[in-house]
Parts: C-alpha cells; sequence; structure tokens
C-alpha cells in the first residue's frame, strides 16, 4: 500500500513540474506568430512611447514594401528556412545583416534600418529571425540559436556578393543580443564590425527581470524556465551570454542605447561596455525608450556611426 501511495505521489509531482514547464516555455520561448498582415495593415510597436513615432514607423514599414528588393532566404543549421529582404542602395557597397527582436519581426523592428543604410551609402539586409515574420520556426532562444542563424547569413552573403564583400552585423533588443554573442565567434574578415542596438546582457538577467516585473519570485521561477528550455527546447540558455561574449571578442563594437529603456535598462548597455576589450563606442540617447534611439537622435545616431568607422578605420 505504501509504494502505490509513494507512486502516486511521485506521478503527481511529475506531472505537475510537467505542467510548469509547459506553462513557462509557452510564456518565454514559445511564439505563434500573428496571421499575415493586409495589404494596409502595419504592425508597429504599442505603449506610450511609441506614440509619437507611430507616424514615422508606419511610413519605414510601408518604404520596405514598396522600395525595389530581393526576397532571400538561408537554412538554418537545424532546418528551417529563415528568410529576409535585400534594398541595394549602391552595388558593392557593405551590407548590414539586421536582425530583429523578441517576437518582433524585421519590417516592424528594421524598416527604419533601411533609410540609416541608404544614408550613410550602405545596402541593408533585414532577416527575420526563426519564428518571426516569415522565416520557420516558433521557439526563440535568446540568442543560443539565432547566433547559429546570423553566421549562416554571413555565409549567404559572402556566397551571393563575393568573397569581398563587407558586412557588418546590427541587431536591436534580441537581435542586438544575438549579435554580440556571434562576435566572438570565428567570424571571416569579411565582417568588419558589430552594431548592437539596446541589447541585454544576458538572458537570465533579463528574463528574472520580467518574472520580478509579474510580482513573483526570480529565484524560484527562473530555474522552471531554464529547465523548460533544456527538456522542451533543447538549447541551454546559459550556454552563453551577451556579457560572456563580447569581452571575449575581437572585433569592433558599437553600441546603442535609450537612458529610460524600460524593458532592457540602459545599465545593461554599460556593463556590455565596460568589459568589451576590443575597439568600441557606446552612444546613449537621453529620455529614450527601448528600439528607439534611431528615430529619437538620427544625427547623433549617424554621427556616432560616422565617429566610430573612423575610429576603427572603416572605408568603403
Amino acid at each position: 500500500m505504501f509504494f502505490w501511495v509513494l507512486g502516486g505521489v511521485l506521478t503527481f509531482l511529475i506531472l505537475v513540474l510537467l505542467v510548469i514547464l509547459l506553462y513557462c516555455f509557452k510564456r518565454v520561448f514559445y511564439y505563434d506568430k500573428p496571421k499575415k498582415l493586409g495589404e494596409n495593415e502595419y504592425d508597429v510597436p504599442t505603449g506610450e512611447a511609441f506614440k509619437k513615432h507611430n507616424n514615422q514607423l508606419i511610413a519605414w514599414a510601408k518604404a520596405s514594401r514598396e522600395l525595389p528588393h530581393e526576397d532571400v532566404f538561408t537554412t538554418s543549421f537545424d532546418g528551417l528556412i529563415l528568410r529576409g529582404k535585400y534594398y541595394e542602395c549602391k552595388k558593392n557597397a557593405p551590407i548590414e545583416i539586421m536582425l530583429n527582436g523578441y517576437r518582433g519581426n524585421a519590417e516592424r523592428d528594421m524598416s527604419g534600418g533601411i533609410e540609416r543604410c541608404f544614408t550613410l551609402g550602405r545596402n541593408a539586409l533585414l532577416v527575420n529571425q526563426r519564428g518571426c515574420g516569415n522565416s520557420e520556426g516558433k521557439v526563440h532562444s535568446f540568442g543560443i540559436n539565432e547566433k547559429k542563424d546570423a553566421l549562416k547569413w554571413v555565409d549567404f552573403c559572402i556566397e551571393k556578393f563575393g568573397k569581398d564583400c563587407q558586412l557588418i552585423l546590427t541587431g536591436i533588443s534580441m537581435g542586438g543580443a544575438t549579435v554580440l554573442l556571434a562576435s566572438r565567434e570565428s567570424l571571416p574578415k569579411n565582417v568588419k564590425y558589430v552594431l548592437a542596438d539596446c541589447a541585454y546582457s544576458s538572458a537570465k538577467e533579463i528574463i528574472s527581470k520580467t518574472i520580478e516585473e509579474m510580482k513573483l519570485p526570480a529565484k524560484l521561477f527562473y530555474p522552471f524556465v531554464k529547465l523548460s528550455a533544456r527538456i522542451i527546447g533543447r538549447f541551454n540558455l546559459e550556454e552563453d551570454t551577451p556579457l560572456n561574449a563580447i569581452s571575449n571578442a575581437t572585433l569592433p563594437i558599437i553600441l546603442f542605447h535609450g537612458d529610460s529603456d524600460t524593458i532592457v535598462p540602459c545599465q545593461m548597455a554599460y556593463k556590455l561596455f565596460d568589459v568589451c576589450q576590443t575597439k568600441k563606442s557606446l552612444y546613449v540617447v537621453k529620455d529614450c525608450d527601448h528600439g528607439l534611439a534611431y528615430p529619437e537622435d538620427k544625427e547623433g545616431y549617424l554621427n556616432a556611426i560616422k565617429e566610430f568607422e573612423k575610429q576603427i578605420d572603416f572605408k568603403y
């Protein structure tokens, strides 16, 4: 009788654990993409901070559909079709490979990047990260698997545009964290530098912050989140961190952040900058929330890039 009771209790506990893990995984990592937008529908970030830029964000998204571009794709290490759009400003100009943020998409998060790239005389490759936009997949791994996807896009560009093409890895929010994770990899000489906008210092820190904002104890719940990634998602959430990667990077790195970022605290940018041992720059925009550094301060953003490129002697 005792063993029957014990077996029942253990079965119940295992079922409870599985339910918790499934909940954590679906809440944090799983993303069931919304339905495809209509011809005149645009996905723009919601929230008070974005309201004054709403018209600009829609105009950028509209332009990204109307400007001449080429639909491109590559295949991830685990067989997903990843899609993007290539916009050419000048033939043989440097190409920015631009990665969107968490539960975003290239059109929503990176359309303004086309304007910025064209202003600087370079080409733009807007990439939908796995599970975003029209790329395949339903799981975000906070840069762990996405880093490998970024490397695939580097290989794609070299194959398509030639062995002498110049590349810049760019990302916003989770995309910024992704390119920082990629910065420590053995990248080809084609990649000249990394640009990370409002990137977090580690998945653990940003997830724990979100848990605490839900009025829940992060020390209790984060281990379940991490375990759900390992068991259900089959990836190690703490395999690497942007903070660790940037401290071992050899490429030049420029960071952007808003000092009033309510999603990824600006303090994370300072932590990243402090540990970086390569040529580096940090540009912080005053009174600026998450992902709005460029629309809030276009002139300052562009000048920061120009000064940084002088510093690293990047010419094109």
